[in-house]
């Protein structure tokens, strides 16, 4: 089986998570920064992220509100989406992240990492969550 990317997807970063090859775990992988918006950018880099790990499957969180609404950042990821598969791509699964960040911000803080550092890598932990919860569910 090959490799999953979970992404958390941000106006300036790419919080990237990849699972094992068995597929049951999801770890950090690194966060990718593009200029404000530049979302072709940010695709071209998460691209060459699959090649490089040999990815079959990005699983994409989908912001919502809390009453399901998909809103402007839902739409972005919902764009997104599209971007990559039209990069080459075969499955983007899109996959409700609502409070994954949450969640990741209360677990650094548990884990007393220091706010800096929680800076650089809450979109990272928060991208696991997302894709640990595919995982989990599959």
């Amino acid at each position: 089986m090959k490799r999953l990317i979970g992404l958390d997807l941000g106006s300036k970063t790419v919080g990237v998570a990849i699972s094992d090859p068995m597929g049951m775990l999801a770890r950090t992988l690194m966060t990718v920064r593009f200029p404000q918006y530049d979302f072709e950018t940010a695709c071209k880099q998460v691209i060459e992220l699959c090649k490089q790990n040999e990815v079959d499957e990005v699983v994409l969180g989908l912001p919502r509100h809390m009453n399901g609404d998909i809103g402007e950042s839902g739409q972005m990821a919902l764009d997104f989406k599209e971007m990559l598969l039209e990069s080459g791509l075969q499955t983007v699964t899109m996959w409700d992240e609502r409070l994954t960040t949450v969640a990741a911000q209360r677990l650094l803080i548990s884990a007393d990492v220091s706010r800096k550092k929680r800076k650089e890598v809450i979109d990272q932990v928060a991208a696991v969550g997302i894709l640990q919860s595919y995982l989990d569910r599959k």
